[in-house]
């Protein structure tokens, strides 16, 4: 069996609340598998369920080829979560969270558990209600990883932490990976997991709204850029410009959503003198917007 967490028509509403509708998806053993869409998309309600926190109003959650809805607690051992709200007693130390998860799984084995605090600089000494926000997040992804799990339900894990702790936690996911494990990775933000996923599904309303390779999206993601210039610029001529849309203009600032070739956009800017430009990729918003917009519709023409 490869799939280690399916999605079979996964359902769940809140009276005449909608939740998520029909989710269909597999998570293959050896993969990275992306779930990204905005906050309130339904990405922790579908991590409840396949966690048997919630029950689904229909469909299944399947782990290890066994629905969560009937199979045993033993399911769960093989699994390691990190929940986007990170929920620690405020008094209690790393060092106290860390010996009650090992004690309640009954770890022997602490080896991976120690490498894990060293590699983080995790602070296990001191109340958690004292540590930043990244500290705490370090204490998570040793709660997750410790026990060395076949699979790793992670939600929002880089949530706090420095640029080079990402790294680090990034280079961790990808040596999991390469043992065999599997990694399911929820997220708000594209640029936050496209180094690391294999395949990203796209959640919105409710509702998977692609499932593809990272490649692929990156095809099909605009990118944003912001020129300043030294003197007014004629928005006009990038309007007239293929695959362009002018998003906002202020004096001698022209900011713009591009989904093709740089090229043309830089060669009429070089007619005003830029003198900053600064480009971004996509954010889930702009992406969203490429398979939501009707045809030939313009999202942001007031902004001219």
């Amino acid at each position: 069996m490869n799939s280690v967490m399916v999605a079979d028509g996964l359902t769940k509403t809140f009276g005449p609340h909608r939740g998520v509708t029909d989710l269909g998806f597999e998570v293959q053993r050896g993969e990275v598998f992306g779930f990204l869409g905005p906050n309130g998309a339904g990405k922790s309600t579908t991590i409840r369920m396949f966690l048997g926190l919630v029950r689904p109003t229909a469909g299944h959650a399947v782990l290890f080829g066994q629905d969560v809805e009937h199979a045993p607690t033993s399911i769960l051992a093989r699994v390691g979560y990190l929940p986007g709200e990170l929920a620690l007693h405020p008094r209690l130390t790393g060092s106290q969270h860390i010996e009650f998860a090992a004690r309640v799984r009954g770890l022997e084995d602490r080896a991976m558990l120690d490498q894990l605090v060293e590699r983080f600089g995790v602070i296990v000494d001191r109340p958690v209600r004292t540590l930043s926000k990244g500290y705490r997040q370090k204490i998570g992804i040793v709660l997750a990883f410790m026990h060395d799990p076949e699979l790793l339900v992670l939600d929002e894990p880089t949530s706090g932490l420095d640029p080079l702790m990402q790294d680090e936690f990034q280079r961790l996911v990808r040596e999991k990976v390469a043992e065999g494990k599997s990694v399911f990775l929820s997220s708000h933000e594209l640029d936050e997991v496209q180094r690391v996923v294999d395949r990203v599904a796209i959640i919105k309303d409710g509702a998977l709204v692609v499932i593809d390779t990272v490649e692929g999206l990156r095809r099909s993601a605009p990118r944003t850029i912001e020129f300043r210039f030294a003197r007014d610029a004629d928005a006009e001529r990038f309007r007239e410009l293929p695959e362009v849309r002018v998003v906002n203009v202020e004096a001698k600032r022209i900011t713009l959503v591009l989904h093709g070739p740089v090229a043309p956009v830089l060669r009429v800017a070089l007619d005003f003198e830029p003198i900053d430009v600064v480009a971004r990729p996509a954010d889930l918003d702009e992406l969203f917007l490429t398979y939501y917009r009707p045809q030939g519709a313009e999202i942001g023409d007031g902004a001219r």
